[in-house]
């Protein structure tokens, strides 16, 4: 009965939140022991309401039914994001998926490479697709709160100060705007010096 509750509850929060998220395990920690919850994703899966990406991690995929795609499968960037909320580990993406998340290069980065507080590894998913994850040890990027704020510093640094010009100010303006104040006082302090000034100015 316990088993089935938990479930049941499980199902109603994945369904409340919508298509397109993934899960693991500890985000229904509330909800019954590691145990119970591990055997309801499992149960949930067979039923077919989820897909499994990797160990632990779930997707309550989004499907397009306007052109017949059928299941719309989750990014790199969100099933890196997943598998470390499931390792407690932190993740910075690279500068060139940074510049191409913001708008700043067109170019698509042809390898998913993420910095981790975690182990090196390299993660194979699916057919052909991969994730590779490089330790770091750079806590200053580690402990941006905002993942707009960490972009937006990743890029910049990349561009270079000589070569930044007000186009990418302009694009740089617009994503600050859906920063917190909280979080944008406590990220800026960790920016280079020449960074913060910039911003400081727009």
């Amino acid at each position: 009965m316990m088993k089935e509750k938990v479930k049941v509850n499980i199902e109603n929060r994945i369904k409340k939140k919508g298509r397109g998220l993934l899960y693991v395990n500890s985000d229904f920690a509330d909800l019954g022991s590691p145990d119970a919850v591990r055997q309801a994703l499992q149960r949930i899966q067979k039923d077919g309401m989820i897909i499994r990406i990797f160990r632990g991690i779930y997707s309550y995929p989004k499907i397009d039914t306007k052109l017949g795609l059928g299941i719309i499968s989750p990014s790199m960037w969100d099933i890196a994001k997943a598998m470390a909320r499931r390792d407690n580990a932190k993740i910075i993406p690279t500068a060139s998926f940074a510049l191409n998340q913001l708008g700043l290069s067109t170019q698509v980065p042809a390898n998913a490479v993420f910095y981790t507080s975690g182990s090196s590894r390299r993660v194979k998913i699916g057919s052909g697709r991969g994730i590779m994850f490089i330790h770091t040890s750079d806590n200053k990027m580690l402990s941006f709160k905002s993942y707009l704020m960490l972009l937006i510093t990743l890029s910049m640094r990349e561009i270079g100060e000589e070569y930044l010009n007000e186009k990418h100010l302009d694009i740089i303006r617009g994503f600050l705007s859906h920063v917190t104040k909280t979080d944008y006082n406590h990220d800026i302090k960790l920016m280079p010096i020449w960074i913060q000034q910039k911003l400081y100015s727009i």
